[in-house]
């Protein structure tokens, strides 16, 4: 099969947990004998991955702009990935129109509809409820699935949301989590002791709202608590594409230091002994509580933070919701290796047991095998789908154009 991902930006696994995700798709679509292709209309930056590299073809494609007609047309991919609904509604009808073969796949990466009702919930001071989904950006999101053929999805929390609350049908969703090699007893006994670490680490993309507004509730709210009693130890926050209001929370005095973007995320969760995620928004899974699994890094995180990481096994750490009860969490985890240890091997085990490459790959192969071979069927039953085609769409489609002769 021929495969093109269609990318929301080019990706930055050093950056972003979806740069990350973006990376573990492509790979797994190699391992399924794919040639794969990866075309975005955002600019480069010097983090960008080096496609070529891994044997991936890359197209810069403009928006608004029948170039990528021209494109598509003549690479007559078999799949056709889309990096979140926002690439799907640029371009999917143009998909559709020229290879209307191709199967359609969505990645969520993280029901944007989610984040958005948690972050209005919490503008507004008040507690997350359902009616924080009847957003504009689940409406586009929700019909974005109906007109791909399948959709990806990172948590089990949102497999359920989409099929309870939204009423998606189970067979137009796959639930694919992160997906790792498994962590080896000579990993495990190459980390570093809870004696050998030192101070707090926080990692995260600034440019995601969710990231920013964890760390400043982190500056305000909860470090008082924890410098109190552990009056050495030292808050690091590490972060890509930091802005001036990001810059302005860095203050040694206080030991709580804002230090950009790291060179290897693993190296510096890695020398911490806790990491802190104290995130009030978000959707899907959170990349910096997998790394530090992987790191052997013990985590307090929120339930928002959490929620679809551990399914029923015990957490990497602890799980606080309130202030003083998360900084009370982190000081115990710090200072006692016997709850560090004890989490450390809780990470070991989520990660063995939930996001193996090896199991989760297979699965992601057969899906798309099946579809390809009855795709003519399986369309035949999204009925939804196909008046969202013949309806909704149509306004994107022609704003496209009249914007592409505008720029003429």
């Amino acid at each position: 099969m021929k495969a093109l991902i269609i990318g929301n930006v080019w990706p930055e696994p050093v950056s972003s947990a979806a740069g990350t995700r973006i990376m573990q798709l492509l790979d797994a679509l190699q391992q399924v004998g794919c040639k794969v292709h990866f075309a975005c209309a955002a600019g480069k930056t010097p983090y960008a991955e080096n496609l070529e590299a891994l044997e991936v073809c890359s197209q810069e494609i403009k928006l608004n702009d029948a170039s990528f007609d021209a494109y598509i047309k003549n690479l007559q991919p078999d799949l056709v990935l889309f990096d979140k609904f926002v690439i799907e509604e640029q371009f999917g009808w143009r998909v559709k129109e020229h290879c209307p073969d191709a199967l359609r796949v969505l990645e969520t990466i993280d029901l944007h509809g989610l984040r958005k009702g948690r972050e209005a919930a919490l503008k507004e001071g008040a507690d997350f409820s359902k009616k924080y989904l009847h957003n504009d950006f689940a409406k586009r999101e929700i019909a974005s699935i109906y007109r791909c053929d399948l959709t990806l999805v990172i948590s089990e929390f949102e497999m359920a949301l989409l099929q309870d609350f939204f009423k998606v049908p189970a067979s137009q969703l796959l639930y694919l989590p992160f997906m790792v090699e498994a962590i080896t007893k000579d990993e495990v006994k190459r980390w570093k002791s809870l004696k050998d670490r030192k101070h707090f680490v926080t990692i995260g993309n600034f440019r995601h709202e969710p990231n920013w507004l964890s760390v400043r509730y982190l500056k305000t709210e909860i470090w008082p608590h924890i410098r109190k009693q552990l009056p050495d130890a030292e808050m690091h926050v590490y972060g890509s594409y930091p802005a001036e209001k990001h810059s302005q929370l860095h203050n040694p005095r206080e030991k709580f230091q804002v230090l950009g973007r790291a060179e290897s995320a693993h190296e510096v969760i890695e020398d911490s002994r806790v990491l802190l995620a104290p995130l009030l928004t978000g959707a899907g899974l959170k990349g910096k509580l997998l790394d530090a699994m992987q790191c052997g890094t013990p985590a307090v995180t929120t339930s928002v933070g959490a929620e679809g990481m551990h399914g029923k096994l015990p957490f990497n750490g602890s799980i606080a919701d309130t202030p003083e009860a998360f900084a009370q969490a982190a000081i115990d985890l710090y200072s006692n290796s016997e709850s560090w240890q004890e989490a450390q091997n809780n990470g070991v085990e989520i990660i063995n047991t939930r996001f193996q490459a090896d199991f989760w790959q297979p699965v992601f192969a057969e899906r798309l095998n099946h579809l390809k071979e009855n795709l003519a069927d399986y369309r035949l039953h999204n009925f939804t789908g196909a008046m969202l085609w013949h309806q909704s769409l149509q306004a994107s489609k022609f704003m496209s154009k009249w914007i592409e002769l505008k720029n003429k």
